[in-house]
């Protein structure tokens, strides 16, 4: 009751709020990556390498955003922070559409990926700051509000696509609803500057951390898994499509990777807190990687089964939906383990997390666009499907995370 009387708006309003944000970052997201075969066409990004440096650009900008959160968290809140972000996340897309000049792609995708990972750490502050509110495990439905947007956006961009309207019109449709979705939700978010979380931690607990100077082997743990999850996740937003394309050689009316993956992300997002229950989120971990390695075997080694079109579509889809569904849940296990385990401030923690994750990001894009041009796109993606193996080691063998 007390924690009640301190809040500004009511648990509910608060926790609209920050979901609203989620759907408009995850319209945004998807609305780009339904889009990316018509970006890559339309500035002649055809050598796989040349396309994957691009790509690089936007992991780089994750990079510069870590400290950028680091500065700002403690100094003007989450709050503003998850402001400043998502809008330049909505102009950044809004810009993509509008530009022509692949050197100017170039600068717009490192900002984008900069808004991209502030928005990313900062919104998840607020969302876990809720999860404490309510007491109860309900950081997945934050999740799962972005998968469901994202799977609208891609259903969105699907339809774009097959009607044929240009990506300035798309995306600056997309960049005035997320915006007005901001703006009416804003004053509803709740200002934090991880110095709770400081207050809760014993000082015996503080001296410690201090006098050790290094992260808690927990976080290392996460990290490592965050990072693994992330060449996963970025590979399917950015080569889902792209792979139907080249290597199925789909037509526009039947490429569908990136939807089947992102409606499978979302159902797994739904069945997480489910999943709570039944088994630990150390076991959550370890069949999420299971399926992510299965799902890239058989979109990688099964690709010639047949030749003709339809049946390939439907044996990759099949595959994309299984690595959908494991990548689903890994992002909310991971923070509702910080929110539970770490002694670290939130804001900290999934700092330092992203410390150590955003090489993912960085790996991705150069070693998918290197093994497709010199060996094939499904020999890249079967190595990419390793990592999933290496999750499932990791859950499985490191006693951080029992």
């Amino acid at each position: 009751m007390a924690l009640d009387s301190q809040l500004t708006h009511s648990k509910m309003r608060i926790r609209i709020a920050v979901l609203s944000f989620f759907l408009a970052q995850g319209l945004c997201f998807a609305s780009w990556a339904s889009r990316l075969p018509d970006i890559k066409n339309h500035f002649s990004a055809d050598n796989f390498i040349y396309f994957g440096l691009l790509m690089f650009l936007i992991p780089v900008g994750k990079f510069i955003a870590i400290p950028l959160v680091g500065f700002l968290l403690p100094r003007i809140g989450s709050k503003r922070t998850v402001l400043i972000s998502i809008l330049g996340f909505t102009l950044s897309l809004f810009i993509v559409g509008v530009i022509t000049n692949i050197y100017i792609l170039g600068v717009v995708l490192l900002l984008f990926g900069t808004f991209w990972n502030m928005t990313d750490i900062s919104l998840n502050t607020q969302a876990i700051e809720v999860e404490r509110i309510y007491g109860k495990n309900i950081i997945a439905t934050f999740h799962a509000g972005w998968s469901l947007a994202a799977c609208v956006g891609a259903v969105i961009g699907y339809a774009m696509i097959n009607l044929k309207i240009d990506t300035l019109a798309h995306f600056s449709a997309i960049a005035v609803i997320a915006s007005v979705m901001i703006l009416i939700n804003y004053k509803c978010l709740q200002e934090h500057k991880g110095e709770n979380k400081a207050k809760e931690v014993e000082p015996q607990g503080l001296k410690t951390l201090k006098r050790a100077k290094l992260p808690e082997a927990i976080l290392i743990s996460l990290g490592f898994v965050w990072l693994l999850a992330l060449i996963v996740e970025n590979t399917m937003f950015e080569w889902s499509d792209v792979y139907f394309q080249s290597v199925i050689k789909a037509p526009e009316s039947l490429q569908i990777g990136f939807l089947v993956f992102m409606i499978m992300m979302f159902s797994g997002r739904l069945l997480t807190n489910a999943a709570y229950r039944i088994w630990k989120k150390k076991t959550v971990l370890q069949i999420a990687g299971g399926l992510i390695f299965v799902g890239f075997v058989i979109s990688s080694l099964f690709i010639n089964l047949s030749d003709t079109v339809l049946i390939k579509v439907i044996i990759n889809s099949f595959g994309f939906m299984l690595i959908g569904l494991g990548i689903s849940c890994i992002v909310p296990t991971i923070y509702s383990i910080v929110g539970e385990k770490a002694k670290t401030p939130v804001g900290l923690a999934l700092t330092i997390m992203s410390s150590i994750s955003f090489v993912g990001p960085l790996v991705a894009p150069l070693l998918v666009g290197y093994i497709s041009q010199h060996i094939g796109m499904e020999v890249a993606y079967l190595v990419i499907g390793l990592f999933g193996a290496c999750i499932v080691g990791i859950a499985t063998f490191n006693k951080a995370l029992k």
